[in-house]
């Protein structure tokens, strides 16, 4: 049997919650089992339902995206659902912010139904997706992004060919392209992704990512 990911949209626009529900109803193996218009009741409604996927957007009352984010996926969270902020506004310090806060993935409202899905089902596995029209800028610039504590070093050292993992997935590759550009096969980067959250305490490949970056690994 297939599994049915399982989702909660927050906006405080009607004609986007409505647009997105399409959107993600259309797609196999998707379902929109709740709504909110604002970040609290979004919060709720998580914490209740217990989705698979929590689709936010960024501008929402009484309680915003990020915050909303935070409160269900932060660090501090035990089994946090997947987070994905989805926005308007292509401001970096919304990107920092919302990854910061445990988001799995974000996206511009004008990223299409394509990528949209792919960023669902790739947080309800476990991975992450961000558009790739900022990854780069955005991953690059977290070094450079304020005061941050030094990154924590890996519980053992990584071999070479982790580095090389880390490396690409720290350019946005996915596990397929991973695999392809390193000649390996699929499980393999898979195994080496997972040991790499394994060594940095991590939970995502933002995460990865960030780490990576904040160690100067990729430039």
């Amino acid at each position: 049997m297939t599994t049915t990911i399982r989702v909660i949209v927050a906006d405080d626009q009607e004609i986007a919650r409505a647009g997105l529900r399409m959107i993600l109803d259309a797609q196999p193996g998707i379902e929109v089992v709740a709504e909110a218009g604002d970040g609290l009741r979004a919060v709720e409604l998580a914490r209740r339902l217990r989705p698979d996927v929590c689709l936010f957007d960024i501008r929402m009352p009484r309680c915003d995206g990020i915050e909303a984010t935070a409160r269900l996926a932060g660090p501090d969270v035990a089994d946090p659902p997947a987070v994905v902020v989805i926005t308007t506004f292509d401001l970096d310090e919304y990107v920092y912010a919302a990854l910061r806060a445990g988001a799995r993935g974000f996206l511009l409202k004008d990223s299409g139904p394509a990528l949209l899905s792919q960023a669902v089902r790739a947080a309800a596995g476990g991975d992450a997706l961000i558009a790739p029209s900022i990854t780069a800028r955005l991953l690059a610039a977290f070094a450079g992004a304020g005061p941050t504590p030094p990154p924590a070093q890996p519980i053992e050292p990584l071999t070479l060919r982790e580095e090389q993992i880390l490396a690409t997935v720290a350019r946005g590759r996915t596990n397929n392209e991973i695999a392809d550009e390193l000649r390996i096969s699929l499980s393999t980067v898979k195994s080496h992704v997972a040991s790499l959250m394994a060594k940095l305490g991590v939970r995502n490949r933002v995460e990865i990512a960030m780490w990576a970056y904040e160690t100067n690994r990729v430039r």
